[in-house]
């Protein structure tokens, strides 16, 4: 099999004819010219076209991947490639610049694979691992947290990662005792003071928290965090400027009252809710 970095990539004009055409079911999927495409289409994962970008790379990957048009071997090598420094941690740290968009992409990608993983359980312990890992530097070192980026589209960074941690969380090898360390980056990117989310973001970070929750991680771990915030806005009041004491505080108040709403139905979480109440009053 030929290996994905020893092919050439098409020009994004002709990617684009081309997958247009095999979304429209004007054009089948070519095996013969299948590593030609995929690297094509990791090539310009981030590209600043969001119709090329978002529609037809993540639509095409999409339905590749869980139509099973994907072997697994190709998968595992597209995932390897997702987690390289040029993808998942392409400029890395910068704010309003254009590599979110490789970052923000390579994620929902990995998310796709772990999806399928889950129905055939091809990924190796040592490779779920180094998802998780590389996931949690990630998301800690994102610094670009812009939801919908005029002229470009969704960059979703935040949202996009919360998705892959979903997937990872109903992989068999991340059981109870990695809980935590998950819960942790999670949250700690709920409750940032450098950008109000205005793009229901704080409402994707739950989804795979809740998940950990129903999968048995312990309610007094999240108590223990709801305590904390409180006196984490009081220190910080102290500590940052004004302007982004108040933003925390908007994404701490839109956090808590997501969770709320989020497990209100639920009998199981009558203690956490009061907890999270008991928060919000504080606050």
């Amino acid at each position: 099999m030929t290996s994905l970095s020893d092919t050439a990539v098409m020009e994004a004009h002709d990617l684009k004819k081309v997958l247009k055409d095999i979304l429209a079911g004007e054009k089948a999927w070519e095996k013969e010219n299948e590593i030609l495409l995929v690297n094509s289409m990791l090539e310009h994962i981030g590209s600043l076209d969001s119709e090329l970008r978002d529609g037809l790379i993540y639509g095409t990957f999409s339905k590749l991947i869980l139509e099973k048009e994907l072997d697994q071997e190709l998968l595992i090598e597209i995932l390897t490639s997702c987690l390289a420094a040029n993808r998942l941690f392409k400029g890395i740290g910068e704010t309003e610049t254009d590599t979110v968009f490789t970052r923000s992409f390579t994620t929902l990608l990995i998310a796709l694979i772990l999806h399928r993983n889950s129905e055939e359980d091809f990924l190796s312990s040592d490779m779920v691992f180094e998802i998780k890992e590389k996931l949690i530097s990630y998301i800690g070192l994102e610094n670009d947290l812009r939801g919908f980026v005029m002229g470009k589209g969704w960059a979703h960074s935040i949202a996009h990662v919360a998705d892959a941690f979903d997937e990872l969380i109903k992989n068999k090898y991340i059981h109870q005792d990695f809980y935590l360390e998950v819960l942790k980056a999670l949250w700690n990117k709920a409750l940032v003071s450098n950008a109000i989310y205005i793009h229901d973001e704080e409402e994707r970070i739950l989804i795979p928290i809740v998940k950990m929750l129903n999968r048995g991680l312990e309610h007094k771990l999240i108590v223990d965090l709801l305590r904390n915030i409180p006196l984490r806005l009081e220190e910080q009041k102290r500590r940052i400027e004004e302007e982004n004491y108040w933003i925390l505080y908007a994404n701490c108040k839109k956090f808590l009252k997501s969770f709320y709403i989020k497990i209100a139905d639920d009998k199981n979480f009558s203690s956490l809710k009061k907890s999270i109440k008991t928060c919000l009053l504080e606050i």
